[in-house]
């Protein structure tokens, strides 16, 4: 039997509260700074929620297929696995932008969260599969390098390109000429085409040290914790030639991501695996049903903004401003209120889900 690694599952279901805290705030116009995202350059705690799900990711596909065999069988798994994130995904989008009388698809968006992770696990899943720990290596520095290479070295239409938020970036650029109308902005999107690529090195990099997690190694903390702060060095040092950027999904903001993502696990693994030591359980169960509680928390948050209980009011501002807007607290902290109100009850639902053992495989 596959031993269980408890700091991963603390690991993923924090990642997963954390996604849902950032993305219910009570009122957008009122958040506190480390809760929001980078305008552009940069990043804040909020920027690194969504790389730590997919650097788990990676991570999570080591223990998973470590004793798969690279035959059809686990290719059909993966690929089913893959098409039902990025189906669950499109349907948030086409349930956001058409509700309530199903029209106007020619609005959807085709990019989003569910399928970033879906494609990212496809190619993740496939090469730790059907190749070794050297070809994964080669396959993540050529993305790194020539992402860097082809958004700051060659010219869109004779006009040098720019890492900015400008019709020069060679990521806005793609998207605008691809997806059309069909993007989270009208110049660009987060999870767009382009930016996919080192998505993928996201995982790649969880791909390694869930290696080092399974291997019989006895420094496994020193390993991990020497590389975090390995790849956070280098990413802040390629910063100064290679902005670090979430919507952009830059190189340099792989390596700091992966970085605090390696330097977290090593701390959560040394005080549950190493240590013995008994917390986070709450954060096990949402790991247990990642997806599922990710998708739900989604799909809700989107139905309470879209019902209006009146003209001025939808069921989500209803319930902000009569439960959690009060003269005595400001309205930053009534927005973050509600949003840990709204996170805690999706943690209370993964822990009735898993004391009931019902777990939903995506």
């Amino acid at each position: 039997m596959k031993e269980r690694i408890i700091s991963v599952d603390i690991f993923r279901g924090l990642t997963i509260a954390l996604m849902i805290l950032v993305n219910t705030p009570g009122n957008w116009e009122h958040v506190y700074a480390p809760f929001l995202h980078a305008q552009w350059h940069g990043y804040t705690p909020t920027d690194l929620v969504f790389p730590f799900f997919l650097f788990i990711v990676g991570t999570s596909i080591v223990l998973a297929y470590r004793d798969r065999k690279p035959d059809g069988a686990s290719l059909s798994k993966i690929s089913i696995r893959s098409l039902k994130l990025i189906g669950l995904g499109l349907f948030l989008g086409a349930f956001t932008i058409t509700f309530p009388f199903f029209k106007d698809f020619e609005s959807i968006r085709f990019p989003g969260v569910l399928q970033r992770i879906g494609i990212v696990f496809f190619f993740a899943a496939l090469l730790y599969l059907y190749t070794n720990w050297r070809v994964i290596l080669a396959v993540s520095v050529i993305i790194l390098l020539g992402y860097w290479v082809w958004l700051g070295y060659i010219p869109i239409d004779g006009v040098a390109p720019t890492y900015e938020r400008a019709p020069n970036n060679w990521a806005n650029y793609i998207d605008l000429n691809v997806l059309g109308t069909h993007m989270y902005k009208e110049d660009y999107d987060p999870e767009g085409i382009l930016s996919t690529f080192p998505a993928i090195v996201s995982a790649l990099l969880g791909i390694f040290t869930g290696r080092i997690l399974i291997s019989k190694r006895s420094a496994k903390v020193g390993i991990l914790a020497l590389m975090g702060f390995g790849l956070l060095l280098t990413g802040h040092i390629w910063d100064v030639f290679f902005p670090i950027n979430k919507p952009l999904w830059t190189s340099s903001y792989v390596l700091v991501t992966a970085g605090w993502a390696n330097l977290l696990l090593a701390l959560i693994y040394y005080l549950t695996d190493v240590k013995g030591y008994r917390f986070g359980s709450i954060f096990r169960y949402a790991g247990a049903n990642a997806i599922t509680i990710y998708f739900l928390s989604s799909f809700f948050t989107k139905l309470f903004y879209l019902v209006r209980v009146s003209e001025s009011n939808s069921v989500h501002g209803w319930l902000y401003k009569t439960l959690f807007v009060y003269e005595s607290i400001s309205l930053k902290t009534s927005s973050l209120l509600y949003g840990l109100s709204v996170t805690a009850f999706y943690l209370l639902l993964a822990y009735i889900m898993y004391r009931k053992k019902i777990f939903i495989k995506v």
